[in-house]
This record gives C-alpha cells, structure tokens and sequence, in this order.
C-alpha cells in the first residue's frame, strides 16, 4: 500500500510545497551526500510565548525579529534558527526551507542512534504552546501534509522535538493528540512518537 501511495504522489518543484505560502529562509545547509529525509520532527512555537497571530515567527525565521520588540526577544538575537514548515492555529500552512535542504530546527539531537537529526529530517513547527492544545484547523492541514511529505520521502517516524532532544527540549508536548496521526500509521507504516 505504501509504495503505491508514495509512486501516485505529484513531484514537489525543487522541495518545495506546491500549496504552501513560500517565505525563504537563509537559514539552512546542504545534506550530507547520500543522506535520505527518513524523519518528520515536530514542535511548538510562539512569539512572544503564549501569543499567536504575531509576525515574530517569520521574523525570527528570516533573521529579521527586533530583540527590542519585546522583552523575551532579547535571549533570542542573533539566533539563526528554521524549520520547513509552519502551521498557524488557523490552519495555514509557510514553508520556510526546501525540504531537499536542512533546516535548522532540532538542534543537538539523535534518533534510532543517529546525531545531527536536521540532517535527515523534516522540521514542522505548530503555533502553539508546549503541553497546550492545538487547534483543530492545526490537525486538518497537518495530516495531508504529513502524507505528501511521506510520499515523496522515505519517512519512516514521525516524533516531537521531545523525543530527538529529550531533557532538552519538551515540544509539542502533552497537548499534541498523536492518535490524530494513525492513519500514517495504516498507510505508509510510520512510527510515531508520543
């Protein structure tokens, strides 16, 4: 069943998503030569924390957040940080780095006994907070997209921030209903965290 859905998927032009908002970030590498995108990490984020709706996020994506805008803002100068793809709490969906780059979003981590997991993984980050809910319009842009990006990877887990970075890292934490992913689970035979 996996491989049949992953040969009807349509290619994605050079990694990026066909209908997701494209906003570039400088913030990314090249793969190792031969690595092959086998991970989806997600997380949470809000700027300020707490707060959604605000421009922060793409700021902070694209090297453009004023450290004087706010007073939580002022750890975070001159951090060089990404992910592929954002999921706003309404739903909409930026993509950020091409996903045949690596962005810069799981930090020091490891999986299955691999390091360097922004090598061989796909960053999603949910606006959002740590052990909060998510909203439903979250969920409903999340599942395709996790079923597009397995068809046109080889993704075999799909696991939060929490599970690459443990102690480190608690994103996106207790609030994230995993079970909503088990579909993945029946078609393409991922593992999933949580």
């Amino acid at each position: 069943m996996a491989t049949k859905l992953r040969a009807k998927s349509a290619a994605w032009p050079l990694g990026w998503y066909p209908t997701a908002a494209h906003q570039p970030s400088a913030h990314h590498h090249a793969r190792p030569a031969g690595a092959r995108v086998s991970l989806v990490v997600l997380h949470s984020i809000s700027l300020p924390p707490g707060r959604y709706g605000t421009t922060a996020v793409t700021a902070l994506f694209t090297n453009r957040l004023d450290p004087q805008a706010h007073l939580s803002f002022v750890a975070l100068e001159g951090l060089r940080v990404s992910a592929h793809f954002v999921i706003w709490r309404h739903g909409g969906l930026t993509q950020f780095v091409s996903t045949h780059r690596a962005a810069w979003h799981a930090g020091v981590s490891h999986w299955q006994g691999r390091q360097r997991c922004n090598d061989f993984s796909v960053g999603i980050e949910l606006e959002g907070l740590e052990q909060r809910r998510f909203a439903p319009a979250q969920y409903q842009t999340l599942l395709p997209l996790l079923r597009a990006l397995c068809a046109q990877h080889p993704i075999t887990a799909v696991v939060g921030h929490e599970h690459v970075a443990p102690g480190r890292k608690h994103d996106p934490g207790g609030g994230f209903i995993w079970h909503t992913l088990r579909p993945l689970v029946r078609e393409f035979g991922v593992t999933l965290g949580g």
